[in-house]
């Protein structure tokens, strides 16, 4: 069973405790421990094997009992037990924006009603109207967000590729209202975790009102869910819900710090801030001894209150963050003013847009100083691939750009291929060509889903091969639609130390594979990590920023990318790898 099998089966838990109303702490432990796991670097099957499952933060005897018990079962007694108890529909009603716990189990206890079918019955028969709490209005919004919630996709996280440029558009349009002082997306698009549940902006400003009702009436609104003087959410017509809070700028740290930390992370503040006698919310510090407040302008001043440094938000997920905060040990993160290179690209060659000196171009106007052309290998016939013969041809075209980019700019272009690594295990292009290549990019494109000891055999053949210098996107993985392959990554970390090949952190917001749990745990193990774009355009080239985010999001300083570095010592590490 896999982490993220096991993680949503934590998450069904406890949607199912809560509508049969569990005291909160038993829920929360449950959907922290769901994030934790999904996340986790090292899969626990080989914790469970390894006897290390109390390493994971904030796991228990119990929960770790019931990972084991997965793990060594693929079923969890407590789960069936709930399934039974729980109709699946009466869960179902909670991905539906404004049913509750409460209401579920409402609706399914008072009226029967346990399928959204039959919830969407009801309201527009007239039969919810007269249910405690309820009335015409909340009928109505029920209607409306059940249609809201069929609109969209049965995953209702969105990729963060998508969320963020919303965000920003939205927030930029906000900005331009007179008595708007500054604003920033905040929540997970902030954290930069790759799927979004649903956005959050704020904007710091002496008048909300303005504000508000610029933002209700947007053209991309399909419905406004709610509009108070302070806060407005709204759904847009693609579904995604967005959520604006506006607030006095001496107010704007705390709102800031704890709109952008994860549940986990402001528990650990709270806990910080108790222990000094005080209390911490959206708004301000308070005093437990008599109520009075401390604002905090910045979020450098919440910090400071608790005796910690500024702590990024890519890492407010309480995986040590607080810890190497109190200890002086937060890392350097890697900016994306540190990059130097993109070692991955694709031109007309093969399936991109533009020429070898289009894409040359275009990558030194973004501030890179030497580039890598790796268009597909010739079994990539999809994606046009090149034959031997194309591909030595492609060579000769490369060395006569980089002659003239050279000479005139002191840019560098590099000739190299992503090649396929075969369903048989077996790299697409002999070693003998490989090695009159500047750099090669091995991935797995096919067969993503062969057995484990399979798929694990066919990277580690190519890790090995003296010849590669990165393995592209690892896992193969894209962002919603398909899960990565199950490598046993572990394997695949000491091979890649082992043999001095990089991984690669694709920045194309449909893979970002690596993710930041692996992208930590291989640097930890000493792999070299590089960030590249995978382009296949000019305007692929600024996704950069998403590698550069989920980099970040995996601690990840500038010393362990392989992008940072200058010309020499790019040219000292691949030149001795059978160049």
């Amino acid at each position: 069973m896999t982490n993220r099998e096991i993680a949503n089966i934590f998450v069904a838990v406890a949607d199912m405790l809560e509508i049969q109303g569990e005291i909160i702490h038993r829920v929360l432990s449950y959907r922290r421990t769901a994030e934790t796991i999904a996340e986790y670097p090292r899969e626990m099957r080989a914790l469970v094997a390894e006897g290390k499952l109390n390493e994971i933060p904030g796991v228990g005897k119990v929960l770790a009992e019931k990972i084991q018990e997965l793990v060594d079962t693929g079923r969890l007694e407590f789960y069936e037990r709930l399934k039974a108890e729980v109709p699946e529909g009466v869960v179902e009603m909670l991905r539906v924006n404004g049913v509750g716990p409460k209401k579920a189990k409402m609706f399914w206890e008072t009226a029967d009603i346990t399928t959204l079918d039959s919830l969407e019955a009801a309201a527009k028969d007239g039969k919810l109207r007269d249910l405690p709490g309820m009335g015409v209005k909340s009928e109505a919004k029920i209607l409306e967000g059940i249609a809201a919630y069929r609109r969209r996709s049965t995953d209702t996280r969105t990729p963060l590729g998508i969320a963020l440029p919303y965000a920003e558009t939205i927030l930029a349009r906000l900005l331009e209202i007179p008595g708007a002082l500054k604003g920033t997306v905040a929540g997970s698009t902030r954290r930069a975790r790759p799927t979004i549940g649903d956005l959050d902006l704020l904007v710091a400003s002496e008048d909300a009102a303005p504000l508000m009702e610029a933002f209700i009436h947007m053209p991309e609104v399909a419905r406004v869910l709610g509009n108070g003087e302070s806060k407005s959410s709204l759904e847009l017509a693609n579904g995604l819900q967005v959520d604006l809070r506006v607030l006095p700028p001496a107010r704007w740290g705390t709102a800031l710090q704890y709109f952008s930390g994860s549940q986990a992370h402001n528990i650990r503040l709270r806990e910080l801030a108790l222990k000094q006698g005080l209390s911490l919310n959206e708004h301000a510090f308070s005093r437990v001894s008599d109520d009075g407040e401390i604002l905090c302008a910045t979020e450098e001043e919440v910090y400071a209150t608790l005796g910690l440094p500024w702590i990024p938000p890519e890492l407010r997920e309480d995986w040590g963050e607080v810890e190497a905060a109190q200890a002086g040990r937060l890392p350097n993160l890697i900016t994306i003013d540190d990059i130097r290179s993109d070692l991955h690209m694709h031109t007309t060659w093969s399936d991109g847009k533009l020429s070898i000196r289009e894409m040359a171009e275009a990558a030194r106007l973004r501030g890179r100083q030497f580039i890598v052309i790796t268009d597909h290998s010739r079994s990539a016939a999809v994606a046009n691939g090149l034959s031997i013969e194309r591909l030595l041809t492609q060579q000769q075209e490369v060395r006569a750009v980089d002659a003239e980019m050279r000479e005139r700019y002191g840019f560098r272009v590099f000739h190299g291929s992503e090649i396929e690594i075969k369903a048989d295990g077996t790299l697409d292009y002999p070693d003998d060509i490989l090695a009159q290549l500047d750099f090669v990019v091995a991935s797995l494109h096919v067969g993503l889903r062969q057995p484990r000891e399979q798929v694990t055999q066919r990277a580690l053949n190519a890790i090995s091969n003296p010849h590669v210098d990165l393995m592209g996107h690892p896992r193969g993985q894209l962002i919603p639609d398909r899960e990565g392959a199950d490598l046993d990554m572990e394997a695949l970390f000491a091979a890649a130390a082992k043999h001095d090949t990089a991984l690669e952190i694709n920045s194309n917001p449909e893979r970002l594979d690596l993710e930041a749990s692996y992208a930590r745990r291989a640097v930890e193990l000493g792999v070299k990590i590089c960030i590249d774009t995978d382009a296949h355009s000019a305007s692929d080239m600024d996704l950069l920023r998403f590698g550069i985010m989920t980099a970040r999001r995996g601690w990840i300083e500038a010393r362990s990318v392989v992008n940072t570095w200058a010309l020499d010592a790019f040219l000292n590490w691949v030149t001795p790898r059978g160049k």
